[in-house]
């Protein structure tokens, strides 16, 4: 008797997904919790595991069809741990011997003959040996579409977003030689693509700059750096003072922190800082909750965790939703200077960028200092720049005296 395999139950928030890719085939083995399939929503990637050992007797939702909650997508078949193991071992069992068939197929001189002059034109364009294509014409023999086949079957795979295979619409070769192939968009940078271009259009977003010496910071983690990983089992990093920058500046600028609902505003009594996370898959921002009553090292230890889980592939689409503003690194990338779009219906996002040695002055001296360029990306509809400005200012405060955020002033 067959049991139903469903896709998971996607909150309020997702109306649907797509079938990335079914790891397990139909037929194929499966011990109990193995992944057997990735359904990829807007926002992540969500794995379907064995209810138990068993097999997939039917898929019934391939790759790349859309499904809906807990949507009936494969049929599943249990079978004891023995008659998996026969199953596996027929499988890896080798291949009947190809003799006989050899025989009867045309000889390479024969196919030779018999190849027409656009197979043979294609063939040597390609530079490709008929040997190693299938013919499916009478007697073995070659077609001009065997060989467009091949080429499909070696070239037309591309590694898409989601870390799956999928076929690209390849161009005919134009006649010049250059080759062109168009690949669909993964869901996730299909949804990131459209929130960008949403926020721009609705959004008045400003940019403002600032610059930060960071010498202070730099002293406390070379003074403290393995005291502190010794005690909390986590390095201390620099995004952990951003954040508690962040949160101060947030409490003394409150409409930083507010967000537009129609023609209401909307003040958040509560700082919940998203840190953007490149991944293989594309930018997802988790979300720190209550970031004002976490310690320097629960901060560190939430971001060291998010950083594992995202590049897993295991945040949950939870961790992910709501924030009250936004930090995102450029400098891990190298970037010197950008101007971060902001992460919808959040009023303002924080752009870190890397840290350069250079000459400032200082106390009417030119001192060489740790600098990095802040951004601050604003909704004009609700900040003005005056306030940004400010806010810009304090975080670079805090930053730069960081004995004040152990003071909590």
């Amino acid at each position: 008797m067959s049991t139903e395999i469903k896709s998971p139950t996607f909150p309020e928030s997702v109306a649907d997904g797509t079938i990335a890719n079914w790891v397990k085939k139909e037929g194929e083995p499966v011990k109990q919790d193995e992944v057997i399939a990735e359904i990829e929503t807007d926002k992540v990637v969500l794995e379907v595991v064995a209810p138990f050992d068993g097999v997939i007797s039917k898929v019934l939702k391939p790759a790349g069809e859309i499904v809906l909650s807990a949507e009936l997508i494969a049929e599943f078949k249990k079978e004891s741990q023995s008659e998996i193991l026969d199953v596996a071992d027929s499988q890896n069992a080798p291949a009947p011997s190809t003799e006989a068939q050899q025989k009867i197929k045309p000889s390479k001189e024969t196919k030779t003959k018999e190849n027409g002059p656009a197979v043979k034109k294609l063939l040597k364009e390609n530079q490709l040996d008929h040997e190693s294509i299938e013919g499916s014409g009478k007697d073995g023999r070659i077609t001009k579409a065997d060989v467009v086949n091949h080429l499909d079957s070696k070239n037309n795979t591309h590694l898409s977003d989601s870390g799956e295979t999928k076929a690209a619409i390849k161009v005919p070769r134009k006649s010049d030689g250059r080759q062109e192939e168009r690949v669909p968009m993964s869901r996730l940078r299909s949804t990131i693509a459209q929130r960008l271009l949403s926020v721009k259009q609705e959004t008045a977003m400003l940019t403002t700059f600032n610059e930060v010496d960071l010498k202070p910071i730099k002293d406390i983690r070379a003074k403290y750096g393995k005291d502190f990983e010794a005690e909390h089992g986590v390095k201390l990093g620099f995004m952990g003072f951003f954040v508690l920058a962040a949160v101060q500046a947030l409490k003394k600028f409150p409409v930083v922190n507010a967000s537009i609902d129609g023609k209401d505003i909307v003040y958040h009594g509560y700082q919940d800082v998203g840190v953007a996370v490149s991944t293989e898959r594309g930018l997802v921002v988790p979300v720190i909750r209550d970031a004002d009553n976490l310690r320097l090292a629960d901060v560190e230890k939430s971001i060291l965790d998010y950083s594992e889980k995202a590049k897993n592939g295991k945040l949950s689409i939870s961790e992910m939703q709501g924030g009250t503003f936004t930090i995102s690194n450029g400098g891990v990338f190298g970037s010197l200077l950008s101007t971060p779009i902001l992460n919808a219906p959040q009023t303002a996002i924080l752009g870190m960028h890397t840290i350069q040695d250079r000459p400032v002055v200082i106390d009417g001296e030119v001192v060489i200092r740790p600098m990095m360029y802040l951004a601050l990306s604003y909704d004009h509809r609700l900040l003005d720049g005056k306030e940004a400005v400010a806010f810009l200012i304090a975080i670079k405060d805090q930053l730069e005296s960081p004995e004040k955020l152990l003071l909590n002033i």
